[in-house]
C-alpha cells in the first residue's frame, strides 16, 4: 500500500537517480548512452531496501518530468493520487444496486461467484452496461463493506438471528485491555436444567464465569442458584485467591471497581450499586 510518506521516499530516489543529468546535463546525441548506463544499475528500493532496476523509458520520463518543473523537481516526480481513486467510476448506478441486492440475497458468496452471477445478469440485461473486471468489484465490495458473511454451522434460531439483524444496524466495537488483572469479566449462564436442593425443591441453577480480559484465564467458575448479584460474594473453594475476594455484594459497583484495576473488587458497607 503506497503511503504519503513512501511517496515521498520514492520521489526523493527518483530525483538521486536522473539528478546528475540535471546538473551536469550531457551533450547532444548522449542522453541515451546515459540513460542506458543508469538503466544497468541497482537501486536501493525506498521501502523494502532490495535491489532494484528502472527501464530507459521510465527514466527517461523521470527526467523530462524533472526538467520541466517549474519549482520543485521532487514535488514533479512524487506520485500522483487519482482523483477518482476508491471512487469506482466503471460501476454505474445500476451495477451497484445490482450488486447491493446481490450480496444481501447471498451474502455467503465469494466475490468471484459474485462476478459470475453479474456477468450472466449483464448478459440478459445489455443496459446496465459492460462488465467491470474482477478487482474493481473487490474494491467496491471493500469500499462499501460487504464482506464475506460464512454460513452458521448449526440452524439459525430465534435469538441468532436477532442477533444478526443487531450486527447488521449498529456498530459493534470491542477493546482489549493492555495488561493481565487490569479488567476481569462476570457474567452468568443460565442452565437449561433444574437441580434438587437439600430443602427439596427444584431450582434453575447458573454458571457464573469470571474472566480476566488479558489472558482469558478463567479465575473463577461456580454454579450457583438465583444468578444475580446476590451470589457474587466471597467463596471459599475459589480456583485463585485473587477470586474468592473478588465478588462483592454489589454486581455494578464491583466492576467498577474491577476496572480500575482494584482486584478486590467489594463495595463499601451500605454503598449503593
Amino acid at each position: 500500500m503506497t503511503t504519503p510518506a513512501s511517496r515521498i521516499d520514492w520521489a526523493r530516489l527518483r530525483f538521486a537517480i536522473v539528478g546528475a543529468l540535471l546538473a551536469a546535463p550531457p551533450a547532444p546525441g548522449d542522453l541515451g548512452p546515459a540513460l542506458d548506463r543508469l538503466a544497468a544499475q541497482r537501486w536501493r528500493h525506498p521501502t523494502t531496501g532490495e535491489p532494484l532496476r528502472v527501464a530507459r523509458s521510465t527514466l527517461e520520463r523521470w527526467y523530462y518530468a524533472a526538467r520541466h518543473a517549474r519549482q520543485d523537481p521532487v514535488e514533479a516526480l512524487r506520485h500522483r493520487v487519482r482523483k477518482d481513486a476508491g471512487t469506482q467510476p466503471s460501476l454505474g448506478l445500476t451495477l451497484r444496486e445490482a450488486l447491493r441486492a446481490q450480496w444481501q440475497a447471498h451474502p455467503g458468496w465469494t466475490v468471484q461467484l459474485h462476478v459470475d452471477n453479474l456477468k450472466a445478469v449483464v448478459a440478459a440485461h445489455p443496459a446496465l452496461g459492460p462488465l467491470p473486471s474482477y478487482p474493481t468489484i473487490r474494491r467496491f465490495f471493500r469500499a462499501q463493506g460487504l464482506f464475506r458473511t460464512r454460513r452458521p454451522v448449526t440452524p439459525p434460531t430465534a435469538g441468532s438471528l436477532r442477533a444478526e439483524q443487531q450486527r447488521a444496524t449498529v456498530e459493534v466495537r470491542s477493546f482489549e485491555i493492555a495488561h493481565v488483572n487490569a479488567l476481569w469479566h462476570a457474567d452468568y449462564h443460565q442452565g437449561s436444567r433444574k437441580v434438587l436442593t437439600a430443602q427439596g425443591t427444584w431450582v434453575p441453577a447458573s454458571l457464573l464465569g469470571v474472566l480476566d480480559d488479558r489472558s482469558r484465564l478463567v479465575a473463577h467458575l461456580q454454579w450457583v442458584p438465583r444468578g444475580d448479584r446476590r451470589d457474587l460474594r466471597p467463596r471459599p473453594r475459589a480456583s485463585h485467591p485473587e477470586a474468592a475476594a473478588a465478588p462483592g455484594a454489589h454486581d455494578g459497583q464491583r466492576r467498577r471497581h474491577v476496572r480500575r484495576g482494584d482486584p478486590r473488587g467489594a463495595c463499601p458497607p451500605g454503598d449503593p450499586a
